[in-house]
C-alpha cells in the first residue's frame, strides 16, 4: 500500500536537535533532570487531586440522601467536578509513564510472540467493528532484546488507534521481516488516514486532535521504541489509510 507521505521523527528537519543528544552529554543529562523533576511536581499534584475526588464522592452520596430543594443542580455540579478530576487523573497517570520511560531492563525474547499476544487481545473488538486482521509474521525472525510490557503498552496503543480509524470495518495488517539494520514491523491500515500536520505532529507530547485523551500516547510508544534502540516512522493519505514502520536492532547491533 503506497501512501501520500512519509514522516519519521528522527529526520534532520523536524527534530534537528534531538538526534545529536547522545553527543552532548550535558543536555541529555539536564533533560533526564528535568523528566525527573516533571514526574516528581506530577505525583504531588496527583495526591491533592485524589483527595478531591474522594470527597466529591462522598459529597455526592450525601447530595442523594439529602431532601434539599436544590440537590439536583447541586449534583450535577459535584458530577462536573468529578468527571474533571477523572480527566487529569487519567492525563498525570499518562504524563507519569511519559516522564519515568527511560532506561528499561531488556531481555532476549520474540517480537512475534509479542505482536500475536496483543492481535489477540483486540480480536473480539476488531470482529465487532468488522474489521479483518491480517498477520504476516517471518517465522525465522531473529529475537530481540525487549521489555515486554512496556513493548505490549506501545503495540496496544498503535493497534488501538488503527481500530479507532475504521470504526465501519476495514483491514489492519501487521508483517515482520529483516531488515539490514535488525527487523522491523509494518502496520498498515485502511483508515480514514491523516493529513501531513497531525502526522507530523503525532510525536510531540499533548499534541493530539481527539476531544478525549492526554495527547501522550504515540509521543510514550516513540519513546519506548527508542529505549529499545529502535525508531518509528508513518506515512498516512487522508481517506487511503496509514502505515506505522517500526524498527528494532538484533542483539549483536546493540551498543
Amino acid at each position: 500500500m503506497a501512501l501520500g507521505m512519509s514522516i519519521d521523527p528522527a529526520d534532520d528537519d523536524l527534530h534537528g536537535q534531538e538526534q545529536d543528544l547522545d553527543r552532548q552529554g550535558p543536555i541529555w543529562r539536564q533533560y533526564h533532570e528535568l523528566a525527573e523533576l516533571a514526574g516528581s511536581l506530577a505525583h504531588e499534584i496527583k495526591n491533592p487531586l485524589s483527595v478531591i475526588h474522594m470527597n466529591a464522592d462522598l459529597l455526592s452520596e450525601e447530595l442523594d440522601e439529602s431532601q434539599w430543594p436544590g440537590k439536583r443542580r447541586a449534583i450535577s455540579k459535584v458530577e462536573m467536578i468529578k468527571q474533571q478530576c477523572h480527566r487529569m487523573e487519567n492525563l498525570l497517570r499518562d504524563f507519569l509513564k511519559f516522564a519515568r520511560m527511560q532506561d528499561m531492563e531488556l531481555t532476549l525474547g520474540s517480537l512475534n510472540e509479542q505482536i500475536i499476544s496483543v492481535l489477540n487481545l483486540f480480536q473480539p473488538q476488531a470482529d465487532r467493528q468488522g474489521v479483518r486482521l491480517e498477520r504476516f509474521l517471518d517465522s525465522d525472525l531473529p529475537n530481540i532484546r525487549l521489555n515486554g510490557g512496556s513493548l505490549q503498552a506501545a503495540l496496544i496503543n498503535l493497534v488501538k488507534n488503527s481500530l479507532e480509524a475504521m470504526p465501519d470495518g476495514g483491514e489492519l495488517l501487521i508483517r515482520t521481516y529483516v531488515i539490514p539494520s535488525g527487523v522491523a514491523i509494518d502496520m498498515i491500515d485502511s483508515g480514514c488516514g491523516m493529513d501531513e500536520t497531525t502526522a507530523m505532529r503525532m510525536f510531540e507530547p499533548f499534541y493530539s486532535t481527539k476531544t478525549e485523551g492526554s495527547g501522550l500516547g504515540l509521543p510514550t510508544t516513540r519513546k519506548i521504541l527508542e529505549a529499545h534502540g529502535g525508531r518509528i516512522s508513518v506515512q498516512s493519505e487522508v481517506g487511503r489509510g496509514t502505515k506505522f514502520v517500526l524498527e528494532f536492532p538484533t542483539p549483536m547491533r546493540i551498543a
